[in-house]
């Protein structure tokens, strides 16, 4: 494990926000999303609890990939089960700028005014949004699959 993870700080971030009660169809994407995150070598940032976060943590950890979880409450304990580190903020949703900070680029998958705000501060931070059943607003790039997704996501990291 210590090999496979040696170097950490040199791979791109890319970040699930989304819905804590996503639909089905919204829940799957979500898992291939972050499978399809892991395999092309890409760490998955997240807020680390149910919905959207845990089914992209539990497709990224099945694809072998690494999971950041920035969690709301006060302990380590609170995330799912498929977080690899998992960083207790106690702020509750003020927490959501640290998952833009820690984030090279952003996938927002279903998502409510939580999903919303995060979208707000990644536009205040100029950081991409790619979307996918998601706020349709200016600064979100909409998607109709996660395989769309991930070829723009490989694009935007190519040297230029």
């Amino acid at each position: 494990m210590q090999e496979k993870f040696s170097d950490l700080s040199s791979l791109k971030r890319v970040g699930i926000i989304g819905g804590n009660s996503p639909d089905p169809e919204s829940k799957k994407d979500g898992e291939i999303m972050g499978k399809l995150i892991a395999e092309n070598g890409y760490i998955l940032v997240n807020g680390g609890r149910s919905g959207i976060m845990e089914a992209s943590a539990k497709g990224a950890k099945q694809a072998g990939g690494f999971v950041l979880s920035i969690l709301p409450g006060e302990s380590k304990d609170e995330g799912n089960n498929y977080t690899d580190i998992a960083v207790a903020t106690g702020l509750g949703y003020i927490r959501n700028p640290l998952v833009i900070f820690n984030s090279d680029i952003l996938v927002a998958i279903d998502g409510s005014h939580g999903t919303l705000s995060e979208i707000a501060y990644a536009g205040i931070y100029k950081k991409r949004v790619l979307g996918l059943r998601t706020w349709d607003i200016n600064n979100v790039e909409p998607f109709s699959s996660p395989e769309d997704i991930i070829k723009t996501i490989n694009d935007h990291f190519k040297p230029h």
